[in-house]
């Protein structure tokens, strides 16, 4: 009987030295594995050797771990991708009417004719409006991106606020030969907003109208379902240049080669400025129409 304890033991003492060398091996590949993950970026992961259910379960948290510390890195790669796009389209939008109003200055003191004297003030004055407002873009959008910032909200009339917006564009749309179609519901709209921020809203909606449209612009507010929803729709002569995904992100522009006084934040504001206050705005594209929509909750 001794002998067999003897031999017993000894088996079990070979077992127990085989599955701590198996497990010492286990540590020591996944160690080296993770020392290349660190160093490389690859889609390689960590696998359990031995048929233990830990260690499989281990290596299972571990590749959790991984994916997403190669998630981060893709969205800090991107977010410094974005930073240098961000700094590149302002550099630009900033540099244009800089440039000009350069130009205009030396002619300006050049010049001895004081009708031309008057000619070059007015085109000063309007590059420098354009330059303010695209600072005054660029100033709501970085606020807009502050998950702290907050709105303070009231009872507002937005009927009152749509129609005081398209009156003041009325000279605007008279100059470039367009006569919208407006269609407004005949009750009072009453919403929980921020006044001055609904105005920059609609504002930032029409002037997106006056920059793209062509011939043919509808307007309209209309109630349904507890919501009260404001619209713009204008024809479009290239619809395949417009990705609707993309039209409210920032610097989107629908043709690049185009010049704009602007920052291509507009919209961007304007959905942020929406859903600050609770609502929400979308985009749409069909048979060879653009619409924009703005919604919020009636009270």
């Amino acid at each position: 009987m001794v002998w067999i304890w003897a031999v017993t033991a000894t088996i079990l003492s070979i077992l127990l030295l085989g599955i701590f060398t198996a497990y010492r091996r286990q540590v020591k590949t996944t160690c080296r594995h993770l020392a290349f993950l660190k160093e490389n970026e690859t889609n390689l992961r960590l696998r359990g050797e031995l048929p233990f259910s830990e260690l499989d379960e281990l290596a299972d948290r571990m590749n959790e771990v991984l994916d997403m510390t190669q998630k981060l890195r893709e969205e800090a790669r991107q977010g410094e991708q974005n930073l240098k796009d961000a700094i590149t389209n302002i550099s630009h939008d900033i540099r244009t009417p800089l440039t000009s109003l350069d130009g205009y200055f030396q002619l300006l003191s050049q010049t001895e004719s004081e009708e031309e004297r008057q000619q070059y003030l007015t085109v000063i004055r309007g590059r420098i409006k354009s330059l303010k407002d695209m600072l005054e873009e660029l100033f709501t959008y970085t606020k807009l991106q502050n998950e702290s910032f907050v709105l303070e909200l009231e009872d507002v009339d937005f009927k009152k606020c749509v129609c005081d917006t398209l009156f003041s564009f009325y000279n605007d749309f008279t100059d470039r030969g367009l006569v919208p179609e407006v269609e407004l519901c005949e009750e009072r709209i009453v919403i929980s907003g921020n006044k001055e921020a609904l105005y920059r809203l609609v504002q930032n909606i029409v002037k997106n109208v006056l920059e793209h449209g062509r011939e043919e612009v509808q307007m309209g507010l209309t109630t349904e379902g507890g919501q009260v929803c404001f619209f713009c729709a204008n024809k479009v002569e290239n619809p395949e240049e417009i990705d609707v995904s993309q039209v409210f992100s920032r610097f989107y522009r629908a043709d690049p080669a185009r010049t704009h006084s602007s920052t291509g934040l507009g919209l961007a504001i304007a959905k942020g400025l929406a859903e600050k206050m609770g609502g929400s705005m979308r985009a749409e594209l069909a048979e060879g129409w653009f619409r924009l929509e703005v919604r919020f909750v009636l009270k």
